[in-house]
This record gives structure tokens, sequence and C-alpha cells, in this order.
């Protein structure tokens, strides 16, 4: 049976660096922000966070590339085969594999985020220069036409819509995710550091090396 208690004696290694859970909370509270600054018209400063997350976007997909070992993409990306197992086995009598980092479920979401976020960025911008006549892309404003507009500023609000939902399975993953394992998810992208099993392939020197 899965662990159900949060043994606070195991072992703990360091897993998130401190730019992974900066992004991580900063987008939570980036994103709430846009959504309520658009949802009560305040469009400047809507505006001004969706730049902000535009950054802090580009930001995050750099230290996909050039962070430590458990920030780069390149840790967890799996095979379809591998996650599709992994995801059979969250509903299944017998507990799912245990990942120091990402596991297949959580990567999948990563990625998808990341493309939601992507198309709401590029038709947020895309829809302030057609619409409201400003911002970096406005030398498209003239080839596009005012239904084309519109569309593209439904389409804007639509993928917001499926980020909410994301989110949602997101929130669902880390309580389903902290359970199976018996370990606080939530309280290790506040402090880095999550529990390395007795059976993890990673021996703590690997482990140091990495977050170096």
């Amino acid at each position: 049976m899965a662990e159900t208690s949060f043994d606070k004696n195991a072992d703990t290694v360091k897993v998130w660096d401190l730019p992974v859970r900066l992004f991580h909370w900063v987008l939570v509270a980036g994103f709430a922000a846009a959504y309520l600054t658009a949802e009560f018209h305040y469009g400047d400063i809507h505006t001004l966070i969706g730049y902000a997350l535009c950054a802090l976007v580009a930001a995050r997909i750099y230290w996909g590339f050039f962070g430590t070992r458990y920030a780069r993409f390149a840790s967890f990306i799996f095979s379809p085969a591998e996650t599709l197992a992994y995801m059979r086995s969250m509903f299944g009598k017998h507990p799912v594999k245990h990942y120091l980092g990402h596991n297949p479920a959580g990567a999948l979401m990563v990625f998808t985020l990341l493309c939601v976020l992507a198309a709401i960025f590029a038709t947020g911008l895309i829809t302030l220069a057609s619409i409201d006549f400003e911002g970096p892309l406005l030398v498209m404003a003239d080839s596009i036409g005012d239904q084309t507009s519109y569309a593209i500023r439904e389409l804007h609000e639509s993928f917001v819509d499926v980020a909410l939902a994301l989110v949602a399975l997101h929130l669902m993953g880390v309580v389903g995710g902290s359970v199976q394992h018996g370990e606080n998810l939530v309280r290790a992208m506040i402090t880095g550091k999550k529990r390395q099993e007795p059976q993890s392939t990673h021996t703590s020197r690997e482990i140091m090396e990495s977050n170096r």
C-alpha cells in the first residue's frame, strides 16, 4: 500500500533550486493578478503584468536548458509509454514509482502549461496590437481585420480557461502525489527539498554535484 503519512525523519535532498521555486510562485501570483485585472477591466495593469509574465516564462525556458539538473527539461522528458504507464498506475492498486524530480504526469503538465501560456501571450499581444493599437506587434495591426481581431481576443480568453482547467488538474495531481508518496509537495516547492527513498538510483554525491 502507498505510504499515507509524512515521515519527518526521512532523508531529504535538495531538488528544486531557487530560480525554479521563484518561477513557480511568481507565476502563480502573476497569473492570478492577470486574471483579476482582466475581470475587473484594469487594462493597463493587465498589460504590464502580461509583459512581466512573458519575461518570466522566457527566463524559465532559458533555465530549462542551462539550469541545474532537475530544472533542465532534459531531466523530465519521458517516452509516451512511460508516461501512460505512470498515469495508469496513479489509479491502480500499487504505488506509483517515486521520482526525485518531475514525474511523467508532472512533466506533461509542465510542457502543456508552457505551450498554453505561450498561446495566451501570443493571442494577447496580437489583440493588444490589432484592437488597442499598441504593443510590440503593432506593425501587424493594419494586416488584421476587425473580425479576425475579435476572434483572436476570444481565442485569448479561451486559452485562459484552458489554463484554469490545467491548474485544477495540477492541484489534484499535487494532492494525489503527496498522499501516494507520503511527502508534502507544496512544502517541497517552498524549501526545494524532497524525500529521497532508499530505492532511489541517485547517490547523494550525484545529487550534490547536479545542483552546483
